[in-house]
């Protein structure tokens, strides 16, 4: 790749990440100000997996994802203004204002959902592999979850059948600590993720989830695997998230040492570093303005008709 590029592409890297960071931290200001009601889970710090990941995906893969699921759906190439709309309940949304923060849905760009289940989506995305193989797509299926949904059962049924039937799927683990308010070494006998993959003979890795470089690598090599009929891969990303588990969550379970130390591992200071300072300026000025935008959308758009 020219030097060139390169540069051009971290500076799209960083776009996505920044563009997640601004509408989150947007949508907890709504939240706070009580101009959104019920509850969210944003996923501040983890920008750099959902960018990371999605911008190794070809077009007509498929995106499975959790309750945290609006990171994936922009690093997926989503709309800014119908997510916002759907949050907002609007019926110009993407699910026309019914799914709301939890269960966003875009066919169209081959989202196949977020899921207020801890571990719902797993098993569809094992469906929607076994249905690419059957078909012979050669497409493939990316599906996100939390370090919480390794304990449920749909996670080790489909782990098993994706690996049985060499399903061409790559299970993506956000480890960022903490299941709701249990931290993992309370939660996983042994506190190792990663290696229950080898239980089912699936190719499988621990990755920095904050460096957006490592975690393109990983899922470029295991998305290739799938293509090529070698089967799933599992890669567990440690990250941390900066806020609480959902909007209310005042982290009262975590030191403010730890939460120090994992801002100075911010994924979008890392890949700051590798980009002009003028056009990180430039990038955090356009993605502001764009999320400002976008409530106004949402703000102005009519409610669904019942």
């Amino acid at each position: 790749m020219a030097g060139r590029s390169v540069k051009n592409e971290l500076k799209e890297l960083y776009y996505r990440m920044a563009l997640i960071r601004a509408f989150e931290e947007k949508v907890l200001f709504l939240f706070e100000k009580g101009i959104l009601k019920g509850t969210t889970h944003v996923c501040i710090g983890q920008e750099a997996i959902a960018v990371g990941s999605c911008s190794e995906l070809n077009k007509g893969d498929y995106v499975v994802s959790s309750h945290r699921s609006h990171g994936h759906y922009l690093a997926l190439g989503g709309d800014v203004n119908k997510l916002m709309a759907e949050i907002f309940g609007k019926s110009t949304g993407c699910c026309g204002g019914r799914g709301g923060s939890q269960h966003i849905f875009d066919l169209g760009i081959g989202f196949l959902g977020g899921n207020g289940i801890t571990g719902g989506g797993i098993p569809l995305a094992a469906g929607a592999a076994f249905s690419a193989k059957y078909r012979k797509s050669l497409q493939a299926v990316l599906c996100f979850f939390g370090d919480g949904a390794t304990n449920q059962g749909t996670f080790h049924e489909s782990l098993n059948m994706a690996s049985l039937w060499k399903l061409p799927a790559v299970f993506v683990c956000e480890n960022n600590l903490y299941g709701m308010s249990t931290p993992v070494c309370a939660s996983v006998s042994g506190g190792r993720i990663a290696e229950r993959a080898a239980a089912y003979k699936m190719a499988f890795c621990r990755i920095d989830g904050n460096d957006i470089l490592e975690i393109k690598k990983a899922v470029k090599k295991a998305l290739a695997d799938a293509r090529k009929g070698r089967g799933p891969s599992f890669i567990e990303m440690r990250t941390y998230r900066h806020k609480g588990h959902s909007k209310s969550d005042r982290c009262l379970y975590r030191s403010r040492e730890e939460e120090a130390a994992w801002l100075k591992k911010c994924p979008l200071a890392n890949a700051g570093k590798l980009i002009a300072k003028k056009d990180l300026l430039k990038i955090d000025e356009s993605v502001k303005k764009e999320v400002e935008e976008a409530v106004e959308f949402a703000a102005g758009s009519p409610v669904p008709v019942l």
